[in-house]
């Protein structure tokens, strides 16, 4: 059972057609699809174990809520942006910074999506630097594959907030570190060779062009032994549309800091030489 139950429309809508129907008690997810409980149901709502809650007025879709103040809220939060977990089909679900969805959810999950990433590096038995966090999906599916220590770094409170809440997000201890920094300025405190591989999913350029810069990528083959292997996700943007060729510009300044480098799906694959 989480932490706090966490409703999606699907969830709620079946859950209230079953008491509608006269159901007085259903099966279902409470934690975006990683277990299943059952549920007692009422006209006024419905309860699990000695917890009653009432049914949500206006449920939204593309929105999850969570149990906060006596009173269902959506598990989103705004400082400089609004930043929101979002459900996917796939059960794990995605995130949002003011309306634009930071992880890929079209065609697969974006837990999937984690684990063919993190394959790349084949982290079984290796330390990983994890540079830009997010929900943690890349540190799990490494703690998953056996690494023997993952170092992450996410540099908003927010997300942090996210991940506290979201089932499927890993929580630190054990060999899990997480620090609420900014890796672009963390990474010039780390020890040089530190690290057998790095996963790097920073955000689009436009946002933080600084974790595509040639001084990061000189400080990512600092901290990396020699043949460490680096995933760095660059997105597919259309170079007709958008004017620039970011995989490639990325794949250049990689060969520059030192690296082996080329495309690989939506990012660049790349070993330290």
């Amino acid at each position: 059972m989480p932490a706090t139950a966490l409703l999606t429309r699907e969830v709620h809508d079946v859950l209230l057609a079953a008491a509608r129907a006269g159901a007085t008690s259903l099966e279902c997810s409470l934690d975006l699809g990683r277990t299943q409980r059952t549920v007692t149901l009422d006209a006024e709502g419905w309860g699990c174990g000695a917890t009653r809650y009432p049914w949500i007025a206006d449920c939204r879709e593309r929105t999850i809520y969570h149990w906060l103040d006596d009173e269902w809220q959506p598990v989103q939060r705004f400082s400089n942006a609004l930043i929101k977990l979002v459900p996917t089909e796939w059960g794990a679900p995605t995130f949002e910074i003011d309306g634009i969805k930071m992880l890929p959810t079209a065609q697969l999950s974006p837990w999937e999506d984690a684990r063919r990433k993190v394959a790349l590096i084949a982290p079984s038995g290796k330390t990983i630097l994890d540079c830009c966090g997010g929900l943690g999906y890349f540190a799990a599916c490494c703690i998953a594959e056996g690494a023997a220590r993952v170092e992450s770094y996410e540099k908003n409170p927010d997300v942090i907030w996210l991940r506290g809440i979201n089932p499927w997000s890993p929580q630190p201890g054990g060999v899990l570190t997480l620090e609420n920094a900014d890796i672009s300025t963390a990474i010039t405190t780390l020890p040089d060779a530190a690290f057998d591989a790095v996963l790097h999913d920073p955000p689009r350029f436009g946002i933080a062009g600084e974790l595509y810069s040639q001084k990061f990528y000189d400080q990512l083959a600092r901290v990396l032994r020699r043949r460490g292997r680096l995933f760095h996700y660059t997105g597919t943007p259309n170079k007709l549309t958008s004017g620039r060729d970011v995989p490639g510009e990325v794949l250049r300044r990689l060969q520059r800091a030192g690296f082996s480098a080329r495309r690989e799906g939506d990012g660049v694959l790349a070993r330290k030489t």
